[in-house]
């Protein structure tokens, strides 16, 4: 008898472990029901190499928002991102966002440096100030091959 008893604790500890990390996981990409208490932004990048749906937005170091949406603009071959922001965190229009590296080799997020306008963007508004990806296998590829850019 005792040993179902263990074996029954056991079990509810592992159903409830199981339960944290959903809930974790949950918050930490963002995934939330309907995206509640977020807001949506576009922006258009010539790469996003590095970055992925529910990769990380952060200003100043903290995580404010993710990465909702990924594809290719057809007219333009841009990578159109779409970005969902927490509510609580107003953007100045004139923000710029670029995508960013944790490191050599560390990950890449989206960082987004806010403007100094009074007028805020707003749900489905396009952030216009973007800047790629820096992709480190082409700068090593010039640095080696001594390619220059000429200007």
């Amino acid at each position: 008898m005792a040993n179902s008893v263990t074996e029954t604790l056991l079990g509810a500890v592992v159903l409830l472990t199981a339960a944290g990390f959903a809930v974790y996981g949950n918050q930490t990409v963002g995934l939330g029901a309907g995206g509640d208490g977020r807001y949506q932004l576009h922006a258009s990048f010539n790469s996003v190499e590095g970055i992925a749906t529910g990769t990380d937005v952060r200003m100043a170091g903290v995580k404010i928002g993710s990465v909702s949406r990924l594809g290719l603009n057809p007219q333009t071959y841009q990578a159109e991102v779409g970005l969902a922001i927490r509510d609580d965190i107003k953007l100045p229009e004139d923000s710029d966002v670029k995508i960013a590296s944790e490191g050599l080799l560390g990950g890449n997020f989206v960082e987004i440096t806010p403007g100094g306008s009074d007028l805020m963007l707003a749900d489905g508004d396009e952030i216009l100030l973007t800047q790629s990806a820096i992709s480190f296998l082409n700068l090593l590829m010039k640095f080696v091959t001594g390619d220059k850019e000429e200007g």
